[in-house]
């Protein structure tokens, strides 16, 4: 008779309880249109630890495992699918479309520990989902925000230079700004924005603000301090 759990070690439950956490993010940006459960295989009966929008599939935490899930864990082992998950069309009880992908999470040594099971109700209305990704009409204050800048730079060092670029700009820009207090707000804003977690950060800084590297690290015990 097989075995319906597998033993999970500290690290792999951590590795579980990581996603719960990543699953919320995924949802808020994916929209209501998206059910997200997420399976451990510790419990073959219980192992849905995590459920997002289960309205589609009437599914709990607590709920077992699917018979799709246990064949494609029993192709993955056979070696007979991917083990990199598969994608399908499905239907829920009432009969209503679902577009599903069912992923396997693997934990220590390699082992699949877990499963990722995402279904896009179909009937999902499209003015719905142009107002999840298009920011408008929305009752969450993020959501309806205009459109963030974010900087794609192709490195690190590309993205240090961009950035301090950018805020001397808009630094210069603000006339309720000293000229003598300039660098130091740029370099505060700089702090504020992370930047110098990244390697020669510092430095890149300094040659964009035509200063010392003591300077900056100057502006930064200030800052910290």
């Amino acid at each position: 008779m097989k075995k319906s759990s597998i033993h999970l070690t500290d690290t792999d439950r951590a590795i579980l309880d990581s996603y719960c956490h990543m699953l919320e993010g995924l949802s808020a940006y994916l929209g209501a249109g998206y059910e997200i459960v997420l399976h451990s295989l510790e419990s073959y009966e219980h192992s849905a630890i995590k459920v997002i929008n289960g309205f589609y599939t009437g599914r709990r935490e607590g709920a077992s495992i699917t018979d799709l899930a246990l064949n494609l864990l029993e192709q993955i082992k056979n070696k007979k699918q991917s083990d990199s998950g598969i994608t399908y069309y499905a239907t829920n009880a009432k009969g209503e479309p679902l577009k599903s992908s069912t992923i396997p999470i693997r934990g220590e040594k390699g082992r699949i520990i877990g499963l990722l099971c995402i279904n896009f109700y179909l009937n999902t209305p499209v003015s719905d989902l142009l107002k999840n990704f298009c920011g408008t009409a929305s009752s969450s204050p993020e959501l309806s925000t205009p459109f963030q800048q974010e900087n794609f730079s192709s490195d690190s060092t590309a993205l240090i230079q961009d950035t301090v670029r950018q805020t001397k700009n808009q630094v210069f820009l603000d006339q309720t700004i000293a000229s003598s207090n300039r660098n130091k707000e740029i370099i505060h804003r700089l702090y504020q924005k992370g930047i110098f977690h990244l390697k020669d950060a510092v430095l890149l800084t300094s040659q964009e603000l035509n200063i010392s590297k003591n300077t900056v690290y100057l502006h930064l015990r200030h800052i910290e301090h």
